[in-house]
């Protein structure tokens, strides 16, 4: 348009642009208060697994860095670690807080809680991308595993991922019904299952991540290193 400021242009692009960001970080914000609001209820429900549910969450980003998977989604993965267990707010009460042990019929209620999951997020745009875990977790590699019976590479990496590190940290916790076993007896549990309930080199990555951190690290120009930096990705 003839007399028209370009500065006065790129200003108001640049302003709209800046609108547009903030209005994406108040609607990010308002589902994550939502979603941490699902989980407290969840804590409330399970109290024997308090503190799970954050751990595996952080853990599971941790190993997804260490595999080399894209940042975007990591954040769809840390979501849906949080969300892993979501299904189980369709399930009783009755089930859900049985003092004793769940007979066949009630067992089979509670697999249905990945089920039940993806009925309850599959509906919701921002959390749809998030539902591998929640979904999928309970599959097994050589698959076995429910509710849909994937194998290998069938099952989405998300829940490849996050399926170790759930059952790391639930071994490595303490129960009402059994004490936390030790480090060492969790890892060669996890070696067992290695090719069975987990993808091998998943295993073998989760194993060289925790070397790591147990690594003295070593200073080059500046830069704080290990010998297991740069794995590449699955």
């Amino acid at each position: 348009m003839e007399g028209e400021n370009p500065d006065m242009h790129n200003e108001t692009v640049v302003e709209l642009q800046k609108h547009l960001a903030d209005a994406h970080a108040q609607l990010d914000q308002a589902y994550d208060a939502t979603l941490n609001g699902w989980l407290k209820i969840l804590d409330l429900r399970d109290n024997e697994t308090e503190g799970h549910t954050q751990r595996v969450a952080a853990m599971t980003v941790r190993l997804g860095q260490y595999l080399g998977i894209d940042p975007q989604q990591l954040v769809y993965m840390s979501r849906g670690a949080l969300l892993h267990d979501i299904g189980k707010m369709a399930i009783s009460d009755t089930i859900m807080q049985k003092p004793g042990p769940l007979d066949e019929e009630e067992w089979a209620i509670v697999r249905r809680h990945p089920t039940f999951a993806q009925e309850i997020l599959s509906s919701i745009p921002y959390l749809k991308p998030s539902l591998d875990i929640p979904y999928c977790h309970h599959e097994k590699w050589d698959g076995t595993g429910y509710p849909q019976g994937l194998k290998g590479e069938e099952i989405p990496i998300a829940a490849r991922v996050f399926a170790i590190v759930d059952v790391w940290d639930a071994l490595r916790s303490d129960r009402p019904y059994r004490n936390a076993w030790p480090e060492n007896e969790v890892m060669a549990y996890l070696q067992e299952q290695s090719g069975k309930h987990f993808q091998p080199e998943i295993v073998k990555a989760f194993e060289m991540m925790l070397a790591a951190d147990e690594t003295p690290k070593i200073t080059v120009n500046n830069h704080s290193v290990s010998g297991t930096a740069g794995l590449s990705p699955l």
